[in-house]
């Protein structure tokens, strides 16, 4: 599933406990954001990356500029990438962040195995605090994590059609680190700000890219990173701060993005799939009120008053969670899968040198102390900046899997039509039409101007994981601009 995944569950409760989820819980309003990520046998650190390496003396890096440190990755990935170039750039390195003390965020770099001007997608994985490597490993990366710890390629990998960033991001998170606390960020403004600065610098050391189409992805609490990453880009371009940025659209999959709209959600989609009972939701509606209230008050900027909502509105998960056993984010199934390899490899000596990764910066999945330095920000609504980068006539896909519950569709539906733009009432009255992979449905679609909607059958949260193929005929299609059509695009091997 998604790491980020997790991501969301953190919220609610991120993505990124323990095995059985309901059969473990006594008090289901003790449980905590980091517990839920647990649910993937997923255990998070509980320090932050704070640390002094002197990487400019490790032999296992070069050094291609003044604020990047960056080298190429060469891992042993068995079987053939299909790729029709044998020396395929792979990096791995560090950027250090403008208007930092002293942070530096980690990156992994693959290039298309189609053509080198196919898009830059970055990958923003959840949590908050969870690592992009989640996605990198176990959902659309070049390779995929087997379970002896050696590395396959993924016939399905997204660098199939374009050009793969991702970021371990903010800063504390997987690889990433700083030498100072005050790196550390609580809101969607330093997020932004970061990931602004570090495709600056990414940019300068690599030109070539420049002028490629850029696209922002990921899943769960990427709801929250990923509009808001899309606004500094925006406003950059606009104030001329910097290289400009070929910013073309934006992906949230399975995401939180409007707090308020989605937790009245749960409950509706809680008994539609009987997981409550109807005496269950009579009950819990009677909370939802009082959460919509709270996070209205929380808004876009609050502090305490986004701690209230978040104490208020998680009830309504706990009770849900706690009256049914199943996964949240795939409620086909009462356990989770589980991705505790991906520590286990990560930390590998062999491939921390492999990265260019410093000695002393262990490596976790999920960040408990980034996600505790973010709790003000969930429950934030992070619908509000989007309707201008609309107008402004970049893309927005929302895609969501039918079966994951933590970050629904039908919530992500809900805020979906209720955001007010110039298109809203021209979207609310477009048709659905069918995703088609391989002649069959694989899922439903909506679609005005550059808005898309897509609803994926047989998935959870952690979309590219459940269908790999399908997922990637919806990246193609849509940075093709064919995803408004219902036609049907192979994808080679």
């Amino acid at each position: 599933m998604d790491l980020i995944i997790y991501l969301i569950l953190i919220f609610f409760i991120s993505h990124s406990p323990f095995a059985s989820f309901a059969s473990q819980i006594h008090n289901p309003s003790s449980r905590t954001g980091y517990e839920l990520i647990k649910e993937l046998n997923l255990n998070p650190k509980l320090d932050l990356n704070i640390i002094k390496p002197n990487i400019s003396n490790s032999s296992s890096v070069s050094i291609t500029g003044s604020r990047i440190v960056e080298k190429p990755l060469k891992l042993q990935v068995l079987g053939n990438s299909g790729a029709s170039v044998h020396d395929l750039a792979h990096l791995a390195g560090y950027v250090q962040i403008k208007h930092t003390v002293g942070a530096r965020m980690f990156y992994y770099f693959f290039e298309s195995r189609n053509k080198k001007d196919d898009p830059v997608v970055i990958w923003l994985t959840g949590g908050p605090g969870c690592s992009s490597a989640i996605a990198l490993l176990y959902e659309n990366g070049p390779f995929q994590l087997t379970n002896n710890l050696s590395l396959v390629w993924n016939d399905h990998g997204w660098d199939k059609v374009a050009n793969m960033i991702y970021i371990d991001q903010p800063i504390g998170t997987g690889f990433s680190y700083s030498s100072s606390e005050k790196d550390i960020r609580h809101d969607e403004k330093g997020v932004g700000d970061d990931l602004y600065d570090f495709l600056q610098e990414f940019f300068k050391v690599h030109p070539e890219y420049v002028k490629n189409d850029l696209y922002i992805t990921g899943e769960s609490y990427g709801g929250h990173y990923i509009p808001a990453f899309a606004t500094r880009i925006n406003q950059g371009n606009k104030n001329k701060d910097g290289i400009h940025i070929n910013l073309k659209g934006f992906a949230i999959g399975n995401g939180l993005t409007e707090p308020g709209i989605q937790f009245k959600a749960d409950v509706d989609f809680a008994l539609e799939n009987q997981l409550i009972t109807k005496n269950d939701y009579n009950e819990l509606i009677q909370i939802v009120p009082k959460c919509e209230e709270a996070a209205n008050k929380c808004g876009t900027n609050g502090k305490a008053s986004c701690l209230d909502a978040w104490k208020i509105c998680v009830e309504i998960h706990y009770k849900i969670l706690y009256a049914s056993n199943i996964c949240p984010y795939d409620l086909r199934k009462q356990r989770c899968g589980d991705l505790s390899r991906i520590d286990e490899f990560l930390n590998l000596e062999s491939v921390k040198k492999a990265l260019g990764v410093p000695e002393e910066i262990h490596f976790g999945a999920c960040n408990a102390m980034v996600y505790q330095a973010m709790k003000e920000d969930i429950m934030r609504n992070l619908e509000v900046g989007i309707p201008v980068l609309l107008e402004d006539g970049i893309q927005m896909l929302v895609y969501a899997g039918e079966y994951d519950f933590i970050c629904n569709w039908l919530g992500n539906n809900r805020w979906v039509k209720g955001m007010k733009w110039s298109g809203q009432l021209n979207f609310a009255a477009s048709t659905v039409y069918q995703f088609i992979v391989d002649g069959k449905e694989a899922g439903l679609a909506k679609n005005y101007g550059p808005l898309t909607f897509l609803k994926v059958h047989d998935a959870g949260h952690m979309v590219p994981q459940d269908q790999p193929k399908a997922s990637l005929q919806m990246l193609k299609m849509w940075i093709e601009g064919k995803l408004t059509l219902p036609v049907t695009t192979k994808i080679k091997k």
